[in-house]
């Protein structure tokens, strides 16, 4: 199995610089308004965390439409996500169905123990037996790494910021224009923690990748099913998409970005199929992959990694 010290690190890493942020800031508006302590605020802090880190799994399954999936309605997709589970070395999750109209699929839970793997229902028709096993290789992969708890909490801080902002920059009680400075400094730790959140979130997506194909599964198989999930993204109408946005960060890929994805995509399918040979993964192994400027610009605010980059690494995983 290889080694996930690198994104244990990263993650940690972020928890503590957003929640360093957080507290400076709430101790700030705190002192500026005469309330409270440094203790005080901590204590609140651990409470916004504990709340979110034992709630966060309920809101996701109200948010996201999703109902236990039974064994007799699904058995070949129970039997994949079994056989996943046993060579990850986690508990089954639950499997569950999403009634979403994005084909995509996600994972959520507090830990590897009570993990739960959901798909959306338009992704039946779309993937075949290998993709779709690939895909929830994918979400395995969350549960091992216990990244979808993190991504949740770490969530939380730049939505803290925000409401600061709000409450600090249009106050009408400005005494010597602190609440303006407060709102200002809310503003930037606001854009710094959103581009945490989002660097964290992509970070995460590589180390699923290479945890699916760890699982036995073929690295064309995922590249094929993120290429067909594109595509049907794509084919969604803009309500659609709009209504799934806030939680794109929990799907195998960027709906939003999917159209742009889409393109990149027809680029590697050199046989114009729809779908990623081996072979093809293999020849663009041994291609540089020149991703443009204006794209790296928009990875950094992306929920997940631009798609040759991506594919690129899959491409060197394959045999």
């Amino acid at each position: 199995m290889k080694s996930t010290w690198k994104l244990k690190v990263r993650m940690a890493l972020t928890m503590i610089i957003l929640f360093t942020i957080v507290y400076f800031l709430v101790i700030l508006a705190g002192s500026y308004l005469g309330i409270g302590g440094p203790s005080f605020y901590l204590i609140i802090s651990l409470c916004i965390v504990a709340a979110q880190y034992w709630f966060g799994p309920t809101l996701v399954k109200h948010s996201m439409n999703v109902r236990p999936l039974s064994e007799s309605e699904a058995p070949n997709i129970h039997q994949m996500v079994e056989e996943l589970a046993r060579e990850a070395g986690v508990p089954k999750p639950q499997v569950e169905l999403s009634e979403i109209n994005v084909p995509n699929a996600f994972a959520y839970g507090r830990s590897k123990r009570s993990g739960h793997i959901a798909i959306t229902r338009p992704i039946l028709g779309l993937l075949d037996r290998n993709e779709l096993k690939a895909v929830l290789g994918h979400e395995m992969g969350h549960i091992k790494h216990n990244d979808m708890i993190v991504t949740a909490i770490v969530s939380l801080v730049p939505m803290i910021c925000y409401y600061i902002v709000l409450s600090f920059m249009f106050s009408r009680n400005n005494e010597n224009n602190a609440g303006i400075i407060i709102g200002i400094l809310g503003y930037v730790f606001y854009l710094i923690g959103q581009l945490l959140v989002l660097f964290i979130s992509r970070t995460r997506e590589y180390y699923a990748d290479e945890a699916s194909v760890e699982y036995g599964n073929r690295p064309a198989d995922l590249v094929s099913a993120l290429y067909k999930l594109s595509y049907g993204a794509a084919r969604c109408d803009d309500e659609t998409i709009k209504d799934v946005n806030t939680v794109r960060a929990f799907f195998v890929n960027d709906v939003d970005n999917a159209t742009r994805d889409l393109n990149d995509f027809r680029q590697i399918d050199f046989d114009g199929d729809g779908s990623i040979s081996e072979e093809e993964l293999r020849e663009l192994s041994q291609r540089n992959v020149d991703v443009s400027t204006s794209n790296k610009i928009m990875e950094l605010f992306s929920t997940h990694p631009d798609s040759l980059k991506r594919v690129k690494r899959l491409s060197e995983l394959e045999n």
